[in-house]
């Protein structure tokens, strides 16, 4: 039996591998726990009103927060490629006996890991915090140090590290989270929940796959489920269609970022926004329908001399294109499309698809004007790292429940390749009807890749899934407030429904929306 099996084993049994501590300290205590393959290498208490640093630029800071425990520890400490230590490092916070709610949270990744964000469980949580809550929480780095920024791959050299990266270190360290839960307070977490968004919602992906006794709940956002094939669409689809109708510098080289002119995209987006806005029944710079969203660029066009007001015939049909997604020789589908939505046009970090500016998310855009689909996508899937299949059988009958949200106006994982698969997964598991028991997926008008945009991105996804878990509460609506709107509140309706103005009282009001819709 391998360590890892031993863990979950004993994680299963809730067997306490030693006598509850009766140290005046039994926080400190926890570093003499023995546990197969982890050390415990700090355990110390951290004072109510502790404040925790925003996790990313312009993200609030995380606090204050409750007294806890807080474990520090690595799991298979080792050394590997080039004489680097590896191991899982992991943090476990423990709120105060009397403060646990019974359940243990574990928050998901962002990028190439390689850090041990605070375990507070804030993200996807609305305005509290899980650790604030009362639940025990626990982060990993996912087997591997971070040398070079959130993107540093440079551990897949190392096969362990890699295949810890890919799907092994959550599992692994949910193990030990329960065990030292099960120690601390003398009994078994009651429920066990995972919330993740980008890699984190890729990590969510494959633990309903391949552990599916390990949550009982998976929140799963904006996934990074198959990176190679977006970063195909993102990285070279788009900028070789732009390049065909960009404008070329005196060498000759196609200029991305002067592809479309502020005054194009402006115009752009108005047609868009007039087209699509109101379709909720009120013009409030949101699309709550994009799937019936019915927008044809080709109307914006230049007629034959017409030079004002029009986008020049090219351009349209290179923006139609890039946004169709990838196809192969054969006019198969490599990679879903884009959709057209309210933040295509935004400028910074991750650009909308209709900003793209001279260098990308990682270097410079090509320069080329055509492209070998068929040769590019086909060493871009990674089977090891991909949540590919929908065989949940385990996982629903279980009664796992599992929660997808994504942005519409992610300009790095497309919406409806998430679509796509919660659709596959209707397919495959007796159709939408009964998939609704136990899934359910949520679009977010404008927002971007994890939050941002002219979106409604502050979301309480904990409280929806804990509801289901435990009371059997399905989540047909969730409501959503965000700084882009202040003052404004919307329910992010259940696939296949969107929020829908009632025709009566004040448009900012959740409460006089309600969600409606058909499949498409």
């Amino acid at each position: 039996m391998t360590k890892y099996n031993l863990s979950l084993l004993l994680a299963v049994l809730c067997v306490p591998l030693a006598a509850p501590s009766q140290s005046a300290d039994p926080c400190a205590a926890l570093s003499g726990l023995k546990i197969g393959g982890t050390e415990i290498t700090k355990a110390a208490l951290v004072p109510a009103g502790t404040t925790v640093p925003a996790p990313y630029p312009g993200a609030p800071a995380i606090g204050p927060l409750p007294a806890h425990c807080r474990v520090d520890g690595v799991i298979n400490r080792r050394k590997g490629v080039d004489g680097q230590e590896f191991g899982i490092g992991f943090a476990l916070a423990l709120p105060e006996n009397a403060a646990w709610n019974g359940d243990f949270m574990m928050q998901g990744g962002g990028g190439g890991n390689g850090i041990i964000a605070y375990p507070a469980g804030a993200n996807y949580a609305g305005d509290k915090p899980a650790l604030s809550r009362g639940f025990a929480v626990a982060s990993t780095d996912t087997g591997h140090k971070a040398k070079t920024g959130a993107f540093d791959f440079s551990f897949m050299r190392d096969q362990q590290a890699y295949l810890d990266f890919a799907f092994l270190a959550n599992a692994e360290v949910a193990g030990v989270a329960k065990q030292i839960i099960g120690h601390y307070y003398a009994k078994p977490a009651a429920y066990s929940y995972f919330v993740g968004c980008s890699t984190g919602g890729r990590e969510g992906m494959i633990l309903s796959q391949r552990y599916p006794t390990v949550f009982n709940g998976i929140v799963s956002g904006d996934p990074a489920m198959r990176t190679g094939l977006s970063n195909l669409a993102i990285a070279q689809w788009f900028p070789v269609a732009y390049n065909q109708a960009s404008p070329k510098d005196a060498s000759g080289k196609p200029q991305i970022d002067k592809f479309l002119t502020d005054d194009d995209r402006k115009l752009f987006m108005d047609a868009l926004m007039k087209q699509c806005d109101a379709r909720d029944g009120v013009a409030d710079g949101m699309i709550s329908d994009p799937l019936g969203c019915d927008f044809d660029p080709t109307v914006l066009a230049c007629k034959p001399g017409q030079t004002d007001a029009c986008i020049v015939p090219e351009k349209i049909g290179a923006i139609k294109k890039a946004f169709a997604g990838p196809k192969n020789a054969y006019g198969t589908q490599v990679y879903p499309g884009f959709l057209y939505d309210a933040d295509i046009t935004s400028k910074g970090f991750a650009s909308g698809l209709l900003a793209l500016g001279p260098g990308g998310l990682f270097g410079p855009y090509t320069t080329a004007t055509e492209l070998d689909v068929d040769k590019a996508a086909l060493h871009a899937s990674d089977p090891l790292v991909e949540p590919a299949s929908t065989n949940l059988s385990t996982f629903s009958l279980s009664r796992g429940k599992l929660i997808f949200f994504h942005g519409d106006s992610d300009p790095w994982f497309s919406p409806l390749d998430t679509l796509g698969y919660y659709q596959s997964l209707a397919a495959t598991k007796g159709g939408a009807e009964k998939v609704s028991e136990w899934s359910r997926m949520f679009l977010v008008p404008g927002m971007a890749h994890c939050g941002g945009g002219p979106a409604l991105d502050h979301f309480d996804m904990l409280t929806a899934i804990v509801s289901w878990v435990e009371k059997g509460a399905a989540p047909d609506a969730v409501i959503a407030t965000g700084q882009a709107f202040p003052g404004r509140s919307r329910p992010l309706c259940a696939y296949p429904k969107h929020a829908q103005y009632t025709g009566t009282g004040d448009t900012q009001d959740a409460r006089n929306f309600q969600c409606q819709g058909t499949a498409r």
